[in-house]
């Protein structure tokens, strides 16, 4: 298992529609997730700055090979096709990340 840390911009004038859709995630897309070994999947928000921050579990063998594959689900590309266009990604992420990876500097069970 490995932990995961990411954040994105949130456009400020998407915040409620953005908390809206979280509130109620469709199933299928909870299904695609665990689908493809994502566990104890968090969201927050930080205010008013707009930012995002996702923190979840990969427990899959291999993390890259999971996401290509959920990349290729229809109700997943359904629902990303409504959140992105919430989203502000950073201009220094890398290449293939939407969502910016970041380093876990610190971890306490």
């Amino acid at each position: 298992m490995q932990r995961m840390g990411c954040c994105i911009g949130l456009k400020a004038s998407k915040i409620a529609e953005y908390k809206c859709m979280h509130a109620a995630v469709w199933p299928e897309v909870l299904a695609v997730i665990a689908r493809f070994n994502i566990k104890n999947y968090s969201i927050y928000l930080k205010e008013p700055d707009s930012l995002l921050f996702a923190a979840f579990e990969d427990h899959g063998a291999d993390y890259a090979a999971d996401m290509a594959l959920m990349a290729q689900d229809p109700k997943a590309r359904e629902w990303w096709a409504l959140t992105d266009p919430c989203q502000a990604p950073f201009e220094d992420r890398k290449e293939d990340d939407w969502w910016a990876r970041m380093e876990e500097v610190f971890h306490c069970d």
